[in-house]
């Protein structure tokens, strides 16, 4: 995978924005990146499109740029000029894509059926595009057909929003998911950034997921641990569940046998996936001990923040 799909992929919603004036380009891409997300695939639908991502570009240069509804080699050339770093077709054009890779440009074309992935393998793609996505059976479809071509992974787009995104990101085959719904053309036409942004950040929250899991405590001996289990116990009326290392109260206390990460102890913070949340906080100014994460196959199960709050460590965890 291109480092531009693995930003993508890390990205997980890819705002397709449809722009009728060039010069709202670049606040309505602030606004995204306000929201948390800094990323922007502008559709060639409109006459405005070649200049809205050529003032991004030169505006904001850390969005990651891509133009879609490109149908032709011509807007390819003139989308790449312009500052577009990848390539959406809503289908999948032989030409097209044999000239993004000559040009080394990132292409996500559009697949429908078995026959488009053939032929999507035969050129060399390992990501396309599935769209129109819930038109075509939605993940159903997608897990479907994807079991013969294991190679294959997926940018769902078409339909999708806040009811579904979910759906479609947690099955593993899916890169990330392309949609409007926090960018609708009547925000956009009445230049209402403020409420792009929110839009933005509640779609961000969603996907990453983030709450807290439980609280770890270092009690410090064994002993320690077991007299507070038993009074948060007595307290809650909840059994007592004794582990190697610690005793667990429910879901949301973890006594510490030994002392742990964590002056007072640490604080596990859910989430869908750590490497998406670790990509999403790190563009918040968090930062991360690469020395413990944890990976099961291809999976990242946790990792901590190198911040800490009040004397306690926290650290992310795959739901």
């Amino acid at each position: 995978m291109s480092k531009v799909l693995e930003k993508l992929s890390l990205a997980g919603i890819i705002p397709v924005i449809k722009i009728e004036d060039a010069n709202d380009a670049v606040p309505l891409c602030k606004a995204l990146q306000n929201g948390g997300l800094p990323v922007a695939e502008i559709t060639f639908r409109t006459g405005a499109a070649e200049q809205a991502i050529r003032n991004i570009n030169k505006e904001l240069p850390n969005i990651l740029l891509g133009a879609g509804t490109v149908l032709s080699v011509e807007q390819v050339d003139r989308a790449v000029a312009a500052g577009a770093k990848y390539i959406v077709s809503p289908g999948l054009n032989p030409k097209t894509v044999k000239h993004c890779q000559k040009l080394n440009v990132p292409i996500v074309a559009g697949c429908a059926n078995p026959s488009d992935l053939e032929l999507a393998i035969e050129l060399g793609l390992e990501t396309v595009k599935f769209f129109p996505a819930e038109a075509l059976g939605g993940i159903k479809t997608i897990k479907a057909i994807s079991a013969p071509f294991p190679q294959i992974r997926f940018i769902p787009t078409g339909g999708i929003n806040d009811k579904n995104l979910l759906e479609y990101l947690n099955f593993d085959r899916v890169v990330a998911c392309g949609g409007s719904w926090m960018v609708p053309s009547n925000l956009i036409a009445n230049k209402d950034w403020n409420r792009i942004e929110e839009l933005t950040s509640a779609a961000v929250n969603l996907m990453l997921g983030l709450e807290l899991c439980h609280i770890g405590i270092n009690s410090g001996t064994q002993e320690q641990a077991y007299q507070d289990a038993q009074t948060l116990a007595n307290l809650m009326d909840i059994s007592i569940i004794e582990h190697e290392k610690s005793f667990t109260i429910g879901k949301s206390f973890e006594l510490m046998k030994t002392k742990g990460r964590g002056e007072k102890g640490n604080l596990a913070i859910f989430c869908n996936d750590v490497n998406r949340a670790v990509w999403h906080l790190a563009q918040k100014g968090f930062t991360f001990d690469e020395t413990t994460r944890v990976v099961k196959g291809s999976k990242t199960i946790s990792i901590y923040l190198k911040q800490e709050v009040a004397d306690f460590a926290i650290y992310l965890l795959r739901k």
